[in-house]
């Protein structure tokens, strides 16, 4: 009787030694998974999870298989920090998110302290990699790049123009006005009006009376898509003729259904559209017979969980700040939106940004396009 029962007792331990052993990776997608910037937290939900039955299917990352759990942040700050410590109860090894820098940044403190690496595909604030944490990187670049190319457009192209400067006062909006404005300065523009806005609202016929007074010409406004499309509309209505321009934060379709004919003619910055890259010829058609458009940052939220695998494989262990740490060392790393590698500081090492133009498509929708 004794025999077996440590017969049984052996067993047991064998079995549950051979379940940790093929445990799941588990991986969060944190983002605006509903509210006003749904449409980005669809594109973060659906790259990781394409990417996760990829990676799955290939045998999974060093023998383990990849679990994925959501976390609904709506776009607010408190929830994020809330979302990242349910991340962390629940055995979070790798996050991929958060959408808005103003969230990724508290979030990826509390990331840091349960030894949890964070990839963000679309949080742009310097400020997330510039504090010396060691999780923290980005598969999109900065604002401070971004802003650069911006500003540099404005002198180029609306040098003679009044410029007004607008932005939602979160740290994205803020953050890249702020870096544009600094860029166009250096270059001789100045703008007439700086102004802030509050999220949310629906009626911006103050401020467009106000740039119309002043005749501005020109209004570089930093964002979401939300707010973008409603100022543009009022801006028609008001009979204010001007181009808008903004930043990454307002790439998403949805933009279109918002400023109505209005967004004709609008200008963004944008990295190369990713779904054009070779690299990522069959996974757009997986999207796309699946019925989902992998615009804006879909692809970078694939690429971000491609990278994860591949340092994983590469260190020959998937402990979070081994595989940090290897994703600095080596590299580049191949994905979908090119071969991305890191700097020390998490940052991507081959930052792009490009202007778009918005105007309808063979189709009659409107959607962007690339300059050419």
């Amino acid at each position: 009787m004794k025999k077996s029962l440590l017969s049984a007792v052996a067993l047991s331990a064998m079995v549950a030694f051979g379940g940790a052993a093929r445990a799941d990776i588990i991986v969060g997608v944190g983002g605006p998974l509903t509210g006003p910037n749904a449409a980005f937290g669809a594109q973060l939900q659906k790259g990781v999870e394409q990417a996760a039955a990829d990676i799955n299917a290939a045998g999974g990352i060093n023998g383990e298989k990849i679990k994925i759990v959501l976390g609904d942040d709506v776009s607010d700050a408190k929830q994020g920090v809330s979302v990242a410590n349910k991340f962390a109860a629940d055995g979070v090894k790798y996050v991929i998110g958060h959408f808005n820098s103003g969230v990724s940044i508290p979030a990826s403190e509390v990331y840091a302290e349960n030894g949890i690496l964070q990839i963000t595909p679309a949080s742009t604030n310097p400020k997330f990699t510039e504090r010396g944490l060691w999780n923290t990187f980005r598969t999109c670049g900065r604002d401070d790049q971004q802003g650069a190319v911006a500003g540099q457009y404005i002198a180029d192209h609306f040098k003679d123009k009044k410029v007004a400067v607008v932005h939602d006062k979160t740290p994205y909006g803020q953050g890249l006005a702020d870096e544009t404005r600094k860029a166009m300065g250096k270059l001789g523009v100045k703008e007439v009006i700086y102004e802030g806005i509050t999220p949310g609202e629906k009626d911006y016929s103050a401020l467009i009376a106000k740039m119309k007074e002043a005749g501005v010409g020109i209004v570089y406004y930093g964002g979401l898509h939300t707010e973008a499309g409603l100022i543009m509309r009022q801006m028609a209505d008001q009979g204010l003729k001007a181009t808008l321009m903004s930043g990454d934060g307002i790439t998403s379709n949805e933009l279109a259904s918002i400023a109505g004919d209005a967004v004709n003619g609008t200008l963004m910055t944008f990295p190369p559209d990713p779904r054009n890259n070779a690299n990522a010829k069959d996974v757009v058609k997986k999207f796309r017979d699946a019925g989902f458009e992998p615009e804006a940052y879909t692809l970078y939220s694939y690429a971000a969980l491609q990278i994860i695998a591949d340092a994983a494989k590469a260190a020959g262990t998937n402990d979070s700040e081994k595989v940090a740490a290897t994703m600095k060392a080596k590299g580049p790393f191949k994905t979908v939106i090119g071969d991305i590698g890191f700097d020390a500081k998490g940052d991507i090492t081959r930052p792009d940004y490009v202007m778009y133009t918005w105007k309808k498509g063979p189709d009659g929708k409107y959607t962007y396009f690339e300059n050419k």
